[in-house]
């Protein structure tokens, strides 16, 4: 078993605000017996939420620069896996944005590039959000092998595309990451339920963490952190303010509901595509 920390937070332009929140919260969860976790997760867009010039401003190349560092130190101090839910990177196409899983020696150990851009109309203040102007997508999917579960890893609007959820359980993974910066308009419609259908479907835990509240540059975003069992059910969660919680996550409860129900095994779509 190992205990999950959710960070919920309500991200800004400014990188070292935000990251003195993060230490801040980190201070508050390893100080308590009762909450000191074994891995944390940050979410979308936690070091840097804002324009376009505020991403591609603080950008860094995979693996190094002055923020990549600290998130790092925050690790190696805390002594946890630390997943940063999103991040800017630079590469030759432009900025991706990238979820980082540090070890609690502080080395990047996996990070994986969100695949799906989030260009789409809302019905809110913000009305048109086009991702793509911004980042450019990824084309991997990422099962990061650690100590303490199989981590899948996916980004905010990948919840809405099923099959990446099936490679992710496919590839071996027990726990499932969605580090999200959730509308509030989308996120009171679809959150709860798209997460609770993930975990059901890949029989997988589901560890979603987002951005809530009013942000600076005027965005509502849902917040709602939560932790999903294999079986559907929420077993801690946040509302709508910033903080954290702590979970306990069990990989028995894995093992058994796909014992019990061996959907992997009977699945026939390849079978069939093959025929």
């Amino acid at each position: 078993m190992s205990k999950v920390g959710l960070i919920q937070m309500t991200s800004g332009p400014d990188p070292e605000v935000n990251l003195l929140f993060i230490e801040q919260q980190l201070q508050q969860m390893q100080s308590q017996p009762q909450h000191k976790a074994d891995w944390v997760v940050l979410p979308e867009n936690a070091i840097v939420f804002g324009s376009k010039q505020d991403y591609h401003q603080h950008a860094e190349p995979l693996g190094s620069g002055p923020l990549q560092t600290r998130l790092a130190q925050l690790a190696q101090q805390f002594q946890l896996y630390l997943l940063v839910g999103s991040f800017p990177v630079r590469c030759e196409q432009g900025v991706k944005t990238t979820s980082l899983l540090l070890s609690p020696q502080g080395e990047l150990i996996a990070d994986y590039d969100k695949l799906h851009m989030f260009d789409v109309d809302v019905d809110d203040g913000h009305k048109r959000y086009r991702e793509s102007d911004t980042f450019v997508a990824g084309n991997r999917v990422v099962v990061a092998n650690t100590d303490l579960a199989n981590i899948g890893i996916s980004i905010c609007y990948d919840l809405r595309f099923p099959a990446l959820f099936q490679q992710l359980r496919s590839q071996g993974a027990d726990v499932i990451t969605v580090p999200a910066a959730f509308t509030y308009v989308t996120g009171e419609a679809h959150w709860e339920s798209l997460l609770r259908a993930r975990a059901i479907e890949t029989q997988c835990w589901v560890v979603a963490v987002g951005q809530v509240g009013t942000h600076p540059c005027g965005r509502q975003t849902w917040g709602h952190s939560m932790v999903i069992d294999p079986w559907g059910r929420v077993v801690g969660s946040l509302s709508e303010t910033a903080g954290f919680i702590t979970v306990t996550i069990d990989p028995k409860i894995n093992q058994t509901i796909r014992a019990q129900m061996p959907i992997a095994q009977h699945a026939r779509f390849d079978s069939i595509l093959k025929a």
